[in-house]
């Protein structure tokens, strides 16, 4: 199966983007086209007003300045975002991800078929008004599946999905290059984007910086990529989730102190934000806010560059790994809302068991597998993103491996010049940074796709795409996408799963909760995710 994430580096031509550029970290702040507001200072977060109609005031910790181009993006802001603004055939819930229908009048009833027909529902229309109809739908698939089309979601389909077909107006069948269930809830990916807007000349670009014109329960009001985006309750909408909120007003507020501010005290100006510190949670809490946590697949991992001796060795990743004391990291930097990982898994996939190989904090066999691998006076650079749990985290580490004779120089920087040094191919030793492929889906095949795989970007950063047990791994994937019993590829999962836990070329150290916070008094129906953002389609006032 091919990796979710394209391999492309910047060049002259046309579609040549970093990986930055799809995780949102070098988006685009230019104006917008198609009527949109860019310009000028964010709307007015003033009218809140009561149960039943004014503006929710939401807070996002992340920036706004990423691609909100459906097939692209992995900016956190823009994924939730288009949440609210496009629809797929089929959604997925938040939490659960099982897919619903939503263009599509009904999920497939043969999920191990390899043609799925979908009837669109009947009166969708677009936010200009016009129509929905099936040759959007065979638009988007096709730009997905197009070989000559770099896209980030080229990774969730290419591997099992052959072609779209129009069968008429409101009919399309996709048709399976082999049994793929897991395929139904991956649709939600796939967002369906009107024809008439996007195969206008330069329209992608556009929807790079922003412009989104959808088919959901929301339009987007006005973007601007450095402070917010508004969004209005889009009146002809027919689908199952409809718009509770007359207007929404999401902030783009990154550091934490301002963005805790923003939702503190009796004169609060939102009503809900993510990415809450875990030093905020009591301040927030006794000011009468909830703050609940998403477990998931958010996490702090270690990768290796494998070209850089004693890197290559896997003696040495792992001692490096055993030094850290997962323990000490979770109670002073998580504050407790972590778990030390003991799989690529977190503990709530469907698809976790321990791997073969857990790294418990062991300094005596760190200190020994170092000694079997002729390695002493080990000194290590440690280039991490700064991100603030990240950051806290680091000390942790490094006291851990300097307690086994590796001194260790910590080095954080932004993490767009962390990447853009991995893009670059610089040289480098360890890598620490924070991933959180949950964003995608909870599915074991999508997480383990996202970061390992033949042509996968991180295995180029690490250098061990040409490893002969690289190989053998990647063998052991495409063999186990490939199987349509549930049962068995989930078996098949956990047991490459130990592969990559022994190699530990790309491994998490702990798996943390993200934090979100809501005033009860205000709002209802929310539910914390696991990953960044919020979904508030099932939210309502109070």
């Amino acid at each position: 199966m091919s990796d979710p994430i394209p391999v492309t580096r910047d060049g002259d031509g046309p579609g040549r983007r970093s990986f930055l550029r799809y995780t949102g970290a070098l988006g685009a702040a230019a104006g917008l086209g198609g009527g949109l507001v860019a310009c000028g200072g964010p709307e007015s977060t003033n009218d809140t007003g009561g149960s039943g109609g004014g503006t929710l005031t939401a807070v996002i910790g992340y920036g706004n300045d990423g691609s909100w181009d459906p097939t692209q993006t992995a900016s956190a802001f823009a994924m939730a975002g288009n949440e609210h603004i496009y629809e797929a055939l089929l959604g997925t819930d938040p939490i659960s991800r099982e897919p619903y229908p939503q263009l599509a009048t009904a999920v497939p009833s043969d999920l191990k078929a390899t043609t799925w027909k979908f009837e669109l529902r009947a009166g969708a229309t677009w936010h200009d008004g016009k129509p929905v109809t099936a040759d959007d739908v065979v638009f988007v698939f096709d730009r997905i599946l197009d070989p000559g089309t770099q896209t980030l979601a080229k990774g969730f389909f290419a591997a099992w999905l052959k072609e779209v077909r129009k069968v008429d107006a409101r009919n399309v069948e996709l048709v399976l290059k082999f049994p793929f269930p897991d395929g139904a809830a991956r649709l939600t990916l796939a967002k369906i984007m009107p024809k008439h807007v996007y195969s206008a000349p330069g329209a992608w670009d556009e929807a790079t910086k922003g412009k989104a014109i959808g088919s959901g329960p929301y339009r987007q009001a006005s973007h601007h990529p450095k402070s917010n985006t508004t969004f209005e309750a889009y009146d002809d909408y027919n689908g199952p989730r409809k718009a509770a909120f007359k207007k929404m007003n999401w902030l783009t507020i990154v550091e934490a102190a301002p963005r805790v501010a923003k939702i503190s005290g009796g004169s609060a100006d939102a009503q809900i934000s993510d990415n809450i510190p875990y030093a905020n949670i009591e301040q927030l809490k006794s000011g009468g806010m909830t703050v609940e946590g998403g477990a998931g697949m958010n996490n702090l991992f270690l990768m290796f560059n494998t070209a850089h001796k004693p890197f290559d060795d896997v003696r040495v990743r792992q001692a490096l790994h055993y030094a850290i004391d997962r323990a000490k990291m979770i109670d002073v930097a998580l504050k407790g809302h972590g778990k030390a990982a003991t799989s690529f898994l977190n503990e709530g996939n469907p698809s976790y068991r321990p791997a073969k190989t857990v790294y418990g904090y062991d300094p005596k066999k760190a200190k020994a597998l170092l000694k079997e691998a002729g390695v002493s006076g080990l000194k290590v650079n440690l280039m991490a993103v700064n991100v603030s749990w990240i950051s806290d985290c680091l000390p942790t580490i490094k006291a851990s491996w300097d307690a086994i004779g590796v001194k260790t120089t910590l080095d954080p920087q932004e993490t767009t010049a962390v990447f853009t040094k991995l893009d670059q191919k610089k040289d480098f030793q360890v890598v620490a940074a924070a991933s959180n492929p949950n964003q995608f889906g909870i599915e074991a095949d999508l997480i383990m796709h996202y970061n390992y795989g033949p042509e996968n970007i991180w295995m180029g950063y690490a250098r061990w795409a040409g490893n002969a047990r690289a190989k053998e791994l990647f063998r052991l994937m495409d063999k186990a996408t490939r199987e349509s019993d549930a049962t068995r590829k989930k078996s098949m999962v956990q047991d490459y799963i130990d592969l990559v836990a022994e190699e530990a070329v790309l491994y998490p150290v702990v798996h943390n909760e993200l934090m979100t916070a809501w005033n009860p008094k205000r709002l209802s129906g929310i539910r914390p995710q696991p990953y960044p953002g919020v979904n508030l389609l099932q939210a309502r006032w109070v």
